[in-house]
């Protein structure tokens, strides 16, 4: 008698359907030891997902990545980023309306966003608008990328402070 593949147990490495299964109660402390932030990384792209992860976990950031702005939402209490970085255009829910949800959220409010795409002038102003503090085009350069995200982690010094003048954070922001 022969066994058809997939009937039964999955073996080791087998994939079952098309559905994922989430960890159970996994959260994510608050400090992160021996690294230099968490990044949430949010686009519908797998690959784009995959490069902004490599390049910043060679730089020491921990990352963890969503496919569009609606899983954005549902894990960022969980994982708690120092930064996230959005794609303008996602399904279900695109970058600058996850980034105004972000900024209505009181506990979400003070994360730096910065939004990593080729968009438009519209698009730019609609993130502007949402509270977005940084762009990067596509195609970028991995260094551009490291330095603007260790650069909205890192919190202002406080003779960096201009008395409210310009985009960023508030020096005493609470998060």
């Amino acid at each position: 008698m022969r066994v058809r593949e997939g009937a039964g147990r999955p073996g080791p490495g087998a994939e079952v359907g098309k559905t994922r299964t989430r960890p159970r109660g996994r959260t994510y402390s608050r400090k992160v030891s021996g690294a230099y932030g968490r990044v949430l990384v949010v686009d519908d792209n797998k690959v784009i997902r995959h490069l902004i992860r490599v390049n910043l976990e060679l730089e020491g950031f921990e990352v963890v990545t969503a496919a569009d702005g609606v899983e954005c939402l549902d894990v960022v209490h969980r994982v708690r980023p120092d930064v996230i970085t959005l794609d303008v255009v996602m399904p279900r829910l695109d970058g600058p309306r996850t980034a105004a949800r972000l900024r209505e959220d009181p506990r979400t409010s003070a994360i730096p966003v910065a939004i990593i795409s080729a968009c438009t002038p519209y698009e730019a102003d609609r993130g502007v608008a949402a509270g977005v503090e940084a762009f990067l085009a596509k195609p970028f350069e991995p260094s551009e990328l490291v330095r603007l995200v260790r650069r909205l982690a890192l919190p202002p010094e406080p003779s960096a402070v201009d008395g409210g003048c310009g985009a960023g954070r508030a020096a005493g922001a609470a998060r």
